[in-house]
């Protein structure tokens, strides 16, 4: 099956929210907009065109650093994979809903600007032994992978 990767530029237009999908597996999801705008060459003003509307769905770290980053009313970048849901609302009307399974998402440094919170990379100290030096080579080799596979699972 052929997936359709896209990055949407916009607006979060509802509060983002935990929820859990059929599979038991947590997600963060919300509604965001995208605004086609065009200049009028006539006048010099910029006119709103139309709008796409889409749920983004996150999971996984992902999640974690929207739903501490992002509010409604963000201007943001998503990119990832995009899909329809077809649905039916309790009242027996089909829907269909276009979802863009988040890879990425950040702010719009275009449209606002971010003050960054880093936290500190921290690799473990490698212990000092008698050894020759090829075993200290290989063993200090092991420390920093250890110290990589734990930062990359914070």
């Amino acid at each position: 099956m052929y997936e359709t990767h896209g990055t949407v530029v916009g607006t979060v237009i509802t509060t983002p929210v935990t929820r859990s999908g059929s599979a038991g597996e947590d997600f963060l999801a919300f509604r965001m907009a995208s605004t086609v705008r065009r200049r009028d060459y006539t006048t010099g003003e910029w006119r709103d065109g139309s709008t796409l509307y889409l749920t983004v769905t996150c999971r996984r770290r992902l999640m974690s650093g929207v739903v501490q980053s992002l509010a409604k009313g963000d201007p943001v970048i998503v990119t990832g994979e995009l899909r329809t849901n077809e649905y039916t609302t309790r009242d027996g009307v089909a829907r269909t809903d276009l979802e863009l399974s988040a890879t990425a998402v950040g702010p719009d440094l275009a449209r606002c600007t971010v003050v960054l919170d880093r936290e500190p990379r921290t690799v473990a100290p490698v212990e000092a032994t008698e050894t020759s030096s090829t075993e200290s080579v290989s063993s200090e080799s092991a420390s920093t992978e250890q110290a990589a596979a734990e930062t990359l699972v914070a």
